[in-house]
C-alpha cells in the first residue's frame, strides 16, 4: 500500500520517502525555524509528527511556513541573509529534492560540487588543488545574490523539465512563495523576480 495512492490521496508519495528523508534531515542537524522545535523536540512525536507530513504531502495540502532569516556575517563585511526551514519543512523539502536528484544528477557535469550528494567543498578544493599543478590559471566565478533574482518561472520550467510529478512543482511553488520571518517576527513575501 505504501508505494500506491493512499484512497483520497491525489498524489503517490510514500511513507518510507518521509521516513528516509527525516533520517537525512537528522543526520545533518541543523537549527530550529519559526517554529523553535529543535530535532529532539520534533523526535518527541516522531510518529505523529512524520505522518502529518505524509498526509499532508500526498493530499496536496501542504503548505509550508514562514522561512526564519539568519543573518551570517561575511569575511568581507556585510551580512548573507539565509533562511532556516522548519524540521519539518526541511523533511518535506528533502522529499521533494530527492526525486529531482534522481532524475538531474546523472547529467550534472563531473566539475559539479555544489549541493551534491558525496560531494563537498573539500573535494573541490582537492580537484582545484591537483589542477593548480597543471595549470597557471584559475576562474573563480559567484554571481551575487543568484538565489534572489533568478526568475521563478524559469526555475519551475527547469524543475518541470526533469519530473513528471505535479507535486514536485506544486511544492517548489509554494517554497519559493514562503514568506522570510526576520528575526523582529516581520514577514517579508520574496518578490517572484
Amino acid at each position: 500500500m505504501d508505494e500506491l495512492k493512499a484512497p483520497g490521496k491525489p498524489f503517490v508519495i510514500s511513507k518510507r520517502a518521509v521516513w528516509e528523508a527525516y533520517e537525512k534531515v537528522k543526520a545533518k542537524k541543523g537549527a530550529p525555524g519559526v517554529d523553535a522545535v529543535s530535532l529532539k523536540a520534533f523526535d518527541k512525536d516522531l510518529k505523529n509528527n512524520l505522518y502529518k507530513i505524509w498526509n499532508r504531502l500526498s493530499s496536496g495540502t501542504y503548505f509550508p511556513p514562514p522561512v526564519r532569516a539568519v543573518e551570517i556575517p561575511k569575511t568581507g563585511g556585510g551580512v548573507r541573509v539565509l533562511g532556516v526551514p522548519t524540521v519539518g519543512d526541511r523533511i518535506a523539502q528533502t522529499v521533494a529534492a530527492r526525486v529531482i536528484e534522481a532524475e538531474v544528477e546523472p547529467i550534472f557535469h563531473p566539475d559539479s560540487y555544489g549541493y551534491r550528494p558525496g560531494r563537498s567543498p573539500v573535494d573541490a578544493a582537492a580537484v582545484c588543488r591537483s589542477r593548480c599543478w597543471k595549470n597557471d590559471w584559475v576562474i573563480d566565478l559567484d554571481i551575487r545574490k543568484f538565489f534572489d533574482t533568478v526568475p521563478w518561472d524559469l526555475l519551475l520550467k527547469a524543475v518541470a523539465a526533469h519530473t513528471d510529478k505535479p507535486w514536485v512543482l506544486l511544492y517548489v511553488e509554494r517554497w519559493l512563495k514562503a514568506p522570510l520571518q526576520l528575526p523582529d517576527g516581520i514577514e517579508l513575501v520574496r518578490a517572484t523576480s
